[in-house]
């Protein structure tokens, strides 16, 4: 089942709940499915690796973690503070173009990809 999320990879955001309250970061993956996402510099845990071939020196490895997408605003590409995200269709060419758009300043967001 797909599950529409109005956050995409490299939006910048801010955390709205939980222990890292107040950072800003650029989404880095997205689990629609879950509807979690990975912030950079968000959410650290630690995480226990054996040693492999690729990774000769096991131990404790610190990376990001998940969060739930309703922790997170995305920042507004024109004044840079948090503002929900609505979709509007774009019919001025050969076909229909759906787009986001920061709600607070009318703003199209630009995917980069």
């Amino acid at each position: 089942m797909s599950v529409h999320m109005k956050i995409k990879k490299n939006d910048l955001v801010l955390v709205i709940a939980g222990n890292d309250r107040g950072k800003r970061g650029k989404v880095l993956k997205v689990f629609p499915d879950k509807k979690r996402i990975v912030v950079e510099g968000v959410h650290f845990i630690k995480k226990h690796q054996k040693p492999t071939q690729t990774r000769q020196q096991g131990g404790i490895v610190t990376r990001e973690g998940v969060i739930h997408v309703s922790n997170v605003m995305l920042l507004d590409p024109k004044s840079g503070a948090p503002t929900r995200v609505g979709r509007k269709v774009l019919t001025g060419g050969e076909k229909a173009v759906r787009v986001r758009f920061a709600k607070a300043s009318n703003e199209m967001i630009h995917d980069e990809r």
